[in-house]
């Protein structure tokens, strides 16, 4: 059975201490400062207190929206619900709006979808992203934490067109206590994975995590690559692989998506995970992924510890996005 490993997946699973959630959420609320300081300062000087609600203000908040890339069609989507909203509740003071801003945010992420094992071990993730992204990191991330809740994890060397793909991985497998397996460089990628679903179902692993190439600009040849993986892992362990995860970087914006898209068409993904939230303006991408991709955003990164990953909460992420200058981390 898999131990520990999820929200609401073991009773026995010991949540956070208080002080240990407000110190997470104190470096989520810094690592949003960029964002924050591009998106919600513009924002909360349209929104000063007697301003009428007219569409010339509605006009600048998309527009302010669409700078911080929450992007065209998202931004249109999440106004026209505020101003429904605005509508049925009569509102005419901007006082309100912010108020109605964050709950159609809210609406607009839905419902929380962390990481959920259903199914025979070992739990199969196969991740997906273009180099750089920090899909690497990522990984050795997962597997620290699966590792931590006393998890037996495998790693599954895909990208193997890259020697120092294998490298970093290596490296991070021995700091999360995982074990790497690997074919060498320019072994045949499905192969690899065929060798590690069957080296950790023997080895009784609970969970597998697969590494793959990024390189779009060679697309056809990868996409082929990785809908060929996800098959051979089917094939090899029934409902493989249980979660197909995109890495994009929250730094290139707008490019992500069209990046998460490519990668849809190749292999259907069930989750994203936005890394580097820490160093960008463009704090936004997390509306558009949920909107646009339809794939819900099931981790985020804001830094290069290992307990830097955490899975999405929407509530969480909102608040400190529109969080009040005064919290210092602790």
């Amino acid at each position: 059975m898999l131990r520990n490993l999820f929200k609401g997946g073991d009773k026995n699973r010991v949540e956070p201490e208080a002080a240990e959630k407000e110190s997470w959420f104190n470096r989520l609320k810094s690592s949003l400062a960029k964002t924050r300081n591009n998106f919600i300062s513009q924002l909360s000087g349209l929104l000063r207190v007697g301003r009428k609600i007219d569409e010339k203000l509605m006009e600048e908040i998309e527009e302010i929206l669409i700078q911080a890339d929450v992007g065209v069609d998202t931004t249109l989507t999440l106004m026209d619900n505020v101003r429904e909203t605005v509508k049925e509740k009569g509102l005419g003071d901007s006082s309100e709006l912010e108020t109605v801003i964050k709950e159609e945010i809210l609406n607009l992420l839905g419902e929380d979808a962390p990481l959920k094992f259903e199914g025979e071990p070992p739990y199969a993730i196969l991740v997906l992203g273009v180099n750089g992204a920090g899909k690497t990191t990522t990984i050795g991330k997962l597997a620290s934490r699966f590792n931590t809740d006393g998890n037996r994890v495998l790693v599954a060397a895909g990208d193997t067109f890259r020697a120092a793909a294998e490298d970093q991985l290596a490296i991070w497998c021995e700091r999360a206590g995982a074990e790497l397996i690997r074919g060498g460089e320019k072994a045949e990628p499905a192969s690899v994975v065929f060798d590690a679903v069957h080296a950790a179902k023997n080895r009784e692993a609970d969970v597998l995590i697969v590494d793959t190439a990024g390189r779009l600009h060679t697309k056809k040849p990868l996409m082929d690559e990785l809908s060929k993986i996800g098959r051979v892992m089917g094939q090899a362990h029934t409902g493989a692989p249980h979660e197909v995860l995109l890495v994009i970087d929250g730094t290139v914006g707008q490019n992500a998506l069209m990046q998460a898209k490519i990668f849809n068409e190749a292999v259907p993904i069930t989750g994203v995970a936005i890394t580097k939230l820490d160093g960008t303006a463009k704090g936004g991408i997390v509306l558009a992924v949920k909107a646009e991709l339809g794939a819900p955003v099931k981790l985020i990164g804001i830094g290069e510890k290992l307990d830097d990953l955490r899975d999405f909460a929407g509530a969480d992420f909102v608040e400190a996005l529109f969080a009040a200058e005064d919290t210092t981390e602790t």
